[in-house]
């Protein structure tokens, strides 16, 4: 049984533009690579645009699978009354990635490194001019209009030229705009009969929250409600910051399945690994949608950090279990942060996230 899906090409809507995209050439690339003799860094192997003026031609013709791309904001986090600090993982990240080693374990030639957002220009423009709290609340919901309309466009271009969008976050407001551009993108290739994907999540939230204004904590709802996700299973998810209506929305939604971290770690009901099996099959019907949100992975800084978590190296196996078991629709890590802006700093996030992202490539390729 299939939900009902509004039609799939809307009607003719005003092409979103991509004020906010930086597109990145070799020479961006290679200045965050430290270039060593006898040695090659993934940053060298890389693949860029060939037009930046013609996106998806240049997408048309790259040999690359893969396409990452930042969405390095806070906006959404803050919408969602949460810590800034998301904007600056981007940077550490790319810094970390760069300069992997190339090898027979992970090239690098099979990825096209896009570019990033930059929404720089609304946060001042609401810091500058909000006058309460509430305001600035407010202001964020609405500002995520426009992050989700961009994102959305290249998820879209990146998607319907068959190649897997790979995203570094930013807030988890993105799964939306991600959900709803990969679902279109691989409907118009052919690749699935109706714009409509499943997704999993490994977050220590649903994001299921009320459609009261768009922020980190109700992608899932919105994607949901618009018809763009058909199934949807969370695991690990905190029984502590679950609330209650969202829970019974949950069970009473044959389309949506979750594994609690306390199910998992605390009544040992099954394993981690289990867990992640039991989403991927829940999931298996169609392409899927990957998500990690960093919060679920303890001590790592994150908007929303948390003692109590799951390890790095369960996150690694997570990766690359759903990358060589699913079909993937697209990767996206969120939430993650060097600097949070209440001062809180930790370098080494950015590199972790690099791990997660070889060792998407790395599982895939498996296949």
């Amino acid at each position: 049984m299939e939900k009902q899906h509004p039609e799939a090409a809307e009607p003719t809507k005003k092409q979103s533009s991509m004020h906010h995209l930086k597109i990145y050439n070799k020479q961006d690339i290679l200045s965050l690579t430290r270039v060593r003799r006898f040695e090659t860094k993934v940053g060298e192997r890389l693949q860029v645009l060939q037009d930046s003026s013609e996106i998806s031609a240049s997408l048309a013709i790259s040999t690359a699978k893969y396409v990452l791309f930042g969405v390095p904001e806070d906006l959404g986090a803050k919408g969602n009354h949460g810590i800034g600090g998301t904007d600056t993982l981007w940077i550490p990240f790319l810094q970390s990635f760069m300069n992997i080693q190339s090898n027979d374990f992970f090239d690098g030639g099979e990825v096209l490194l896009l570019g990033h957002f930059d929404f720089g220009d609304i946060q001042y423009l609401i810091d500058t001019t909000a006058r309460s709290q509430d305001e600035k609340i407010e202001a964020y919901r609405h500002a995520v209009n426009t992050i989700d309309d961009e994102v959305e466009y290249l998820a879209k271009l990146i998607t319907e030229n068959k190649k897997i969008p790979i995203v570094i976050g930013g807030g988890h407001n993105n799964s939306y705009p991600l959900i709803k551009g990969s679902a279109k993108g691989w409907h118009k290739a052919g690749v699935i009969p109706m714009a409509q994907i499943n997704c999993i999540n490994l977050d220590a939230h649903a994001d299921y929250r009320p459609m009261e204004g768009r922020h980190s904590g109700n992608a899932f709802r919105y994607a949901e409600e618009d018809g763009y996700l058909q199934k949807y299973c969370i695991v690990g998810l905190h029984e502590n910051y679950l609330p209650q209506n969202c829970w019974i929305d949950i069970v009473n939604n044959p389309f949506i399945d979750c594994l609690t971290y306390e199910d998992i770690f605390v009544h040992e009901k099954r394993t981690f690994m289990q867990a992640v099996a039991h989403a991927a099959d829940f999931t298996d019907d169609g392409l899927c949608g990957i998500d990690l949100d960093i919060d679920c992975i303890e001590h790592t800084l994150s908007s929303a950090m948390t003692p109590v978590g799951i390890m790095p190296n369960q996150a690694r196996q997570y990766i690359s279990f759903v990358a060589a078991q699913s079909k993937p629709a697209y990767l996206h890590i969120c939430e993650g942060a060097t600097r949070l802006s209440d001062g809180r700093f930790d370098s080494t996030s950015g590199k972790l996230v690099s791990y997660l992202v070889s060792d998407f490539v790395k599982g895939k390729s498996t296949e």
